[in-house]
């Protein structure tokens, strides 16, 4: 045990002190809280300019004054609100553009004869300025209307806004928005943080091994320590520093993500529960072990780390299968697919994050994939314990799949 804890200080004080490794575990979660910083401000700052804008231009718009003229025979009265100092009529179009012209009015509109049936108007003005092209014409619009109502004001207001929807879903759990960008993206990033860590962890094992061996370091330490030992080590070791990289990233993202909820007026549903974050701790450490097993084994048989790279597609392969159906985890979180990846223990770790984060998982999903996922780790660490022999790893014979799979079979 004294042996095993000695291993696993070293690799765990070598990592932690790499300026790699402290640059992309410490330097993403800064630069992103960054990006997120910078984005709410100009967010801000261009929204509140943006409003300002388009008040004080609604305020210079309806100070101006407007004519008509109404060839239809329409507009009858000018109801409550609206008054000749807003809206001049004109007996004619010539008239109208003479008004125009000595800048008596701002625009003019024209109601054709057969305004009725078609339902055209012609709007008039001497520029053209695409934030107030239409003048006033909602006003105008609501002027007509009550006109055509016969000065029923009430009635016309109930054609322009026949009723106030409210909305109730009967849904347990508030429901995304899927015009929103994030109903995609958050179960897009979660996968991706997920195959990193995970990858990146069980990875920095293989490295450790491959390294040791072609350097000849890992003949002094098996002459005091046994391979088990040494694999066990290792395990927790490179397990602890990884679990340290995913709570940075995985409680970075979960920050900003609250945060966006009041900056950017996000709904509830865009909200990730605590126990995402206790989710994620435990698939981490479970997906984790079986492959950072796979790969001390794979370490085990290379004999150096330029074979260990081409390598390492055979014990990822599983890992990226999510990746490929990126698409249809997200459009379908609880579809048959997804369903059986995030069941299936190679492929669980992440696609079950996935899911997660979609949101609507029953209880019992994750609970039946931790359960054959820790069933799988003790399957591989038995088949990798055989492998992580001496004769083996210090033999130094060529990578080959087929004996890497018999070798965790047993034979």
């Amino acid at each position: 045990m004294k042996k095993t804890l000695y291993v696993l200080r070293h690799e765990v004080i070598t990592i932690l002190t790499s300026r790699s490794f402290l640059l992309v575990s410490i330097g993403i979660p800064l630069l992103s809280a960054l990006i997120f910083v910078v984005v709410s401000r100009v967010s801000g700052s261009s929204t509140a300019s943006s409003v300002v804008s388009q008040i004080m231009t609604a305020q210079e718009e309806m100070k101006k004054v407007e004519g008509y003229v109404d060839q239809a025979g329409i507009i009858k009265q000018l109801p409550e609100g609206y008054s000749a100092d807003q809206y001049i009529a004109f007996p004619d179009e010539a008239a109208a553009r003479l008004a125009l012209k000595a800048d008596q009015i701002a625009a003019f509109y024209v109601v054709p004869p057969d305004y009725v049936a078609k339902g055209q108007l012609i709007y008039i003005r001497p520029d053209f300025n695409p934030m107030s092209a239409t003048g006033k014409s909602f006003m105008f619009e609501r002027l007509l209307q009550i006109n055509l109502l016969d000065g029923n004001v009430v009635l016309a207001d109930q054609v322009t806004a026949p009723f106030d929807l409210e909305t109730e879903s009967l849904a347990p759990t508030p429901q995304r928005d899927q015009s929103n960008m994030l109903t995609f993206w958050i179960p897009y990033a979660v996968t991706m943080i997920f195959y990193i860590v995970i990858l990146g962890a069980a990875s920095l094992l293989l490295s450790s091994v491959t390294k040791e061996k072609e350097n000849r370091t890992i003949e002094i330490l098996m002459a005091s320590a046994t391979p088990g030992q040494l694999l066990a080590g290792k395990i927790i070791g490179l397990g602890i520093v990884g679990l340290l990289q995913t709570v940075l990233w995985v409680g970075t993202g979960y920050g900003l993500l609250g945060k966006s909820q009041s900056t950017f007026n996000l709904s509830e549903a865009f909200k990730l529960p605590v126990s995402f974050l206790v989710w994620g701790v435990v698939f981490f450490i479970l997906g984790y072990a079986v492959y950072a097993s796979l790969m001390a084994g794979l370490g085990a048989l290379v004999p150096n780390m330029r074979e260990a790279s081409q390598a390492t597609m055979v014990v990822i392969f599983p890992l990226i299968i999510p990746l490929f159906l990126m698409n249809i985890l997200i459009e379908a979180p609880h579809g048959t697919v997804s369903t059986a990846l995030s069941l299936i223990p190679f492929t669980a770790p992440v696609v079950m994050m996935t899911r997660l984060s979609a949101g609507g998982v029953p209880w019992w999903h994750p609970l039946l994939a931790i359960v054959l996922l820790v069933f799988t780790i003790v399957l591989v660490v038995r088949a990798v314990s055989g492998m992580f022999r001496a004769q083996v790893i210090l033999s130094g014979q060529p990578f080959n799949i087929r004996r890497f799979l018999l070798a965790l079979i047993g034979r």
